[in-house]
């Protein structure tokens, strides 16, 4: 009795054993499929504490250096979008031309730049509602025969790499109705500015808003004319297919049109532009 009594305490001791493992390794199962699924952009944004905006700060009024600081139309509204989050912006400034990068390789989570939402563009990223109606301007020196968009043909036009007015005066497609003679292209449009004012273009196609400000620091030398190149809308680029992003990104919007807060952001920057 007792080599008995021995044995099935043994025999029912690895049964319990037994029993246990396949529990834990159940109850391990279980977690790891309530917690495996990929978290969506909004929870891991939140998890993390920060939200990222990638832009190009050398588009004024919408961003730009002040000191050491990034301000801008665009920021103030990117601020908005960490607040309805709760959490901090992070803000990564990069070229221009590439911002839609930053979001196909995850490195940022929206991209507020002025950017035009074309057709291109929404081949690789989604865009939200829009925000604000632009116009490529056309800044030239002052006597310069260029006083319509059509006398830019067969003239060398500066631009800002990755911009409506790269796209439309480089002309790749063949769709433009301008034929310009050159497309320089510069990482600045400060830069593109320079050259003007130094004689080695004719003419620089850039948003209207910096536009003015450049006319505005060179009154004696530069003229905006009258006549856009082109007329477009603004909006705020996620990743592809990121519905979560895209639908509070849109939520900010909506919420700072109907309060009319969004026209006080661009009007307090239009009055520091003096436009």
């Amino acid at each position: 009795m007792k080599k008995f009594s021995k044995l099935a305490a043994f025999l029912l001791a690895m049964a319990l054993t037994v029993s246990m493992v396949g529990c834990t390794q159940s109850g391990t199962t279980s977690g790891t499929a309530s917690t495996g699924a990929a978290a969506t952009s909004v929870e891991k944004i939140k998890a993390d504490g920060f939200v990222t905006m990638s832009t190009n700060a050398e588009f004024e009024p919408f961003e730009y250096k002040d000191a050491d600081n990034i301000v801008g139309i665009d920021i103030d509204i990117s601020n908005k979008i960490a607040e309805k989050l709760g959490v901090k912006l992070k803000i990564n400034d990069v070229a221009f031309d590439s911002l839609v990068a930053e979001l196909s390789t995850g490195k940022t989570n929206f991209v507020a730049a002025g950017m035009t939402a074309d057709e291109d563009r929404k081949k690789n990223v989604d865009f939200s509602d829009t925000y604000f109606d632009a116009s490529q301007s056309i800044i030239v020196l002052k006597g310069s025969p260029i006083k319509t968009r059509i006398d830019l043909n067969g003239k060398k036009v500066g631009v800002q790499q990755g911009t409506t007015g790269d796209s439309y005066c480089t002309n790749e497609k063949g769709t433009s109705d301008i034929k310009v003679a050159s497309t320089e292209r510069y990482n600045k449009g400060v830069d593109a500015i320079s050259d003007l004012l130094n004689g080695k273009i004719d003419a620089v196609v850039i948003d209207d808003f910096p536009a003015k400000k450049f006319v505005e620091k060179n009154p004696d030398k530069l003229v905006k004319l009258d006549e856009a190149l082109t007329v477009e809308k603004y909006a705020i680029a996620v990743p592809k297919g990121d519905k979560e992003m895209l639908k509070v990104v849109n939520e900010v919007l909506a919420d700072l049109k109907s309060s009319g807060e969004l026209d006080k952001i661009i009007d307090k920057y239009k009055a520091a532009l003096g436009a």
